[in-house]
């Protein structure tokens, strides 16, 4: 808490300093900005939409948010989600993405609990696949619980990831590019926008993208297109629509997780390190994740004062091919293959309305925000069961395992989990008020009234009750320097509906089905914001408490039972830095720190006052250096360096099975570029020391060495 308030106090200083510049006189002044042009803050993006579902600047804003760009994204050669959200303060990813059904998705942590990202332009967009950068504009990674405005059941209490993609703009131009790389990476990628008439306008993305895992098996390969239109019906109707198509093949290395209910027989990395570069699975078994999204928005100006959108989104994904996973068999050497053929889809239908207003009460200005949102989910499964094919022996470096799709075919044979399908159903009305009881003293007030029903789980047969939540949010931004530096404190909500338990008596008689309340996370935060010095320097600093109740337990008097009750405590501070010191530097730098513990917990639980598994390293730093070069001589050559810090982090932390730690490690990237108005030449070299680091969740996954690639783009 010091250290935020000494921050804010800095800040204010260095803001009353900016103020006194600007009072300079005129000739001076416009002296100054001829001598600055083209060293605007040009990784920092100012406001967002989607962010609180209105406009507003992040000033305004009571919320912490970070929006990575398309030129950091450009600037960085980034070819998958993961290396772009390295440029995000506190995130780290937890699993990579598997391709099995319903959650198949990358997953990462943030304020000290597990997310996906399942949110695009503020709407679900589910994956169970990697998400292809080709058609992202900027990244928008939301702090805290975000339940009033999101909703409880795609997002986490740590915060949401958005994509926002590119739209079509009203002009012809585009870009190609190609990107060769280690380990086979061969990347195109194409971006054409054109008129089609006078008020209509076409745009698409493409890539082509296929490379081989840095281990002796594995490969990721797809094929992604994104048309987009925009529609100028009137002076005061525009429709938008965008796509997407992909088709995804990839073979994945299986994970390997540590006992759960055993106790630990590793406890140092020496075994896994002699097996890193050992993917224990064969190209043979690749899993298909084919997917399809839609959004169709109406943008209407109904007068000065009120403006309507209508967004209508539809996704689905499928998973088709092989799965598995490496199981612990709690004697410091072997781990059994357990393994199932994967098939299922999973259909998503969302349609929200909202009302946006700007308008005055007497001098008090208010920006309205009034929503209706419809979700609806349909899962299927239809996979076949888990059957064991062979163990991986550590010690011997051996694998008994037959990895030939015929082998497991013939295993799975006759093993199935028959069909499933879980439906969900949500019906939300939001409302969310931003009052700006002077220029430098707003007030936002929010709440929402969420309906969920159905059955989410896709091994039950049984129908959830309905359950209706209230969900409410509140802010307060004071500015001392308007537009310069704000102070801000929030208090934020989120929930999340539990599918139903299976439960049975102590003797494992009488089962049935345990319907379960929803869970609530509520969240206070106090920081500061700031923009100095034209604009060149952008800080965000905070301190944050979540506190996550009603989670469940296992009945301490009976282990077929569960309970809730449980009690999760997540605290910390983060301080991020957007900066274009002298002309040409761009800098992105960030720093978090994060406690997490269980607080209340069954006895036996073996949780209580640890850190959880899905909360990742305590301690992130993220640092980008970007300088192209000013001097006539060099004009468009650019240099980049840059990495990241993750700390000591226990991927398994259990006081009845023990701790695993995963250590720290720093990883740092480089780059060199050359760049004219109708093309760029891009050398990128990522973990330039080649260093060996592991990621996890209750498991020990080693993480890419040295990768080096090149990159060529044309514009037109």
């Amino acid at each position: 808490m010091k250290k935020i308030l000494l921050t804010t106090a800095l800040l204010m200083s260095l803001a009353a300093v900016a103020q006194q510049n600007s009072t300079d006189s005129l000739s001076g002044k416009e002296l100054k900005e001829v001598n600055i042009s083209g060293q605007r803050n040009v990784y920092k993006v100012d406001s967002s939409f989607t962010v609180s579902k209105m406009p507003l600047k992040d000033l305004e804003n009571p919320q912490v948010y970070q929006t990575v760009s398309k030129t950091i994204l450009k600037d960085q050669v980034v070819t998958n989600l993961n290396n772009a959200l390295k440029n995000a303060t506190g995130i780290a990813r937890l699993w990579e993405s598997t391709g099995r059904g319903g959650d198949g998705g990358e997953f990462y942590s943030m304020r000290g609990f597990a997310l996906q990202p399942t949110m695009m332009n503020g709407m679900p967009n589910l994956s169970n696949g990697t998400i292809d950068p080709a058609n992202i504009e900027q990244i928008e990674v939301l702090k805290g619980p975000s339940g009033t405005l999101y909703g409880g059941s795609l997002i986490s209490y740590g915060g949401l990831i958005n994509i926002v993609t590119k739209k079509a703009f009203e002009s012809f131009g585009g870009e190609a590019g190609y990107i060769a790389g280690s380990y086979g990476l061969s990347r195109f990628t194409a971006d054409v926008n054109t008129p089609l008439s006078k008020n209509v306008f076409a745009r698409i993305n493409a890539a082509y993208h296929n490379e081989k895992s840095f281990q002796d098996a594995g490969f990721n390969n797809s094929f992604y297109i994104a048309p987009s239109l925009k529609i100028n019906a009137s002076n005061k109707l525009t429709f938008y629509v965008n796509t997407e198509f992909k088709n995804a093949e990839s073979a994945n290395a299986p994970m390997l997780f540590l006992s759960r209910y055993s106790p630990l027989s590793f406890h140092t990395l020496d075994l896994f390190e002699k097996s890193y570069q050992k993917s224990y699975t064969s190209n043979n078994l690749s899993i298909k994740n084919p997917s399809f999204s839609m959004q169709s928005q109406a943008i209407y100006k109904i007068n000065k004062t009120w403006t309507t959108q209508t967004i209508i989104s539809r996704s689905h994904t499928r998973t088709d091919g092989y799965y598995h996973y490496l199981w612990d068999a709690a004697n410091g050497n072997e781990f059994t293959r357990f393994i199932s053929k994967r098939n299922g889809e999973t259909n998503t239908t969302n349609i929200q309305q909202n009302f946006n207003a700007d308008f005055r009460l007497g001098k008090v200005r208010n920006r309205l925000l009034i929503g209706f949102d419809y979700l609806s989910s349909e899962v299927e499964n239809y996979s076949t069961g888990w059957v064991a094919n062979g163990k991986v022996s550590l010690v011997n470096q051996t694998d008994s395992g037959t990895l030939t799709t015929q082998a497991v075919d013939q295993l799975l044979l006759n093993s199935s989990e028959g069909k499933s399908v879980a439906k969900t159903e949500i019906k939300s009305a939001y409302i969310s008020d931003v009052i700006n009881f002077t220029p430098k003293l707003s007030a936002m007030v929010s709440i929402r009234l969420d309906n969920f029903s159905g059955n989410p789980s896709v091994y039950s047969t049984d129908k959830l009750t309905s359950q209706t939540t209230l969900s409410p949010k509140m802010g307060l931004v004071y500015q001392p320097v308007l537009n310069k530096l704000s102070v801000f404190a929030n208090y934020m909500n989120g929930f999340k509906n539990l599918a139903p338990a299976q439960v049975a008596n102590i003797d494992g008689s009488n089962p049935s089905l345990k319907i379960l309340t929803p869970e609530h996370a509520n969240q206070w935060e106090v920081g500061t914001k700031a923009n100095l010095y034209k604009d060149k320097i952008s800080l965000t600093a905070s301190y944050y408490h979540i506190s996550v109740s009603n989670k469940t337990m296992t009945d301490p008097n009976n282990p077929n039972n569960t309970i809730q009750g449980g009690e999760v405590e997540s605290k910390g501070y983060e301080l991020s830095l957007v900066t274009n010191p002298i002309e040409g530097l761009s800098i992105i730098a960030g720093y978090s720190h994060n406690d997490n513990k269980v607080t209340k917990d069954a006895t036996s639980g073996g949780y209580l006052g640890l850190r959880t598994e899905e909360a990742g390293p305590a301690d992130l730093i993220n640092f980008w250096a970007n300088y192209k070069m000013p001097f006539a001589k060099l004009k468009g050559f650019s240099v980049g360096f840059g990495g990241n810090y993750a700390g000591t982090y226990n991927t398994l932390n259990r006081e009845n099975i023990g701790q695993f730690a995963l250590p720290s490690y720093t990883i740092f990237n480089a780059l060199a570029a050359y760049a004219t108005n109708t093309y760029s030449i891009n050398l990128k070299v990522d973990n330039v020391g080649n260093t060996k680091y592991y990621t996890g969740w209750s498991t020990v996954t080693p993480q890419r060495l040295r990768t080096v690639s090149l990159g060529v783009n044309f514009k037109f």
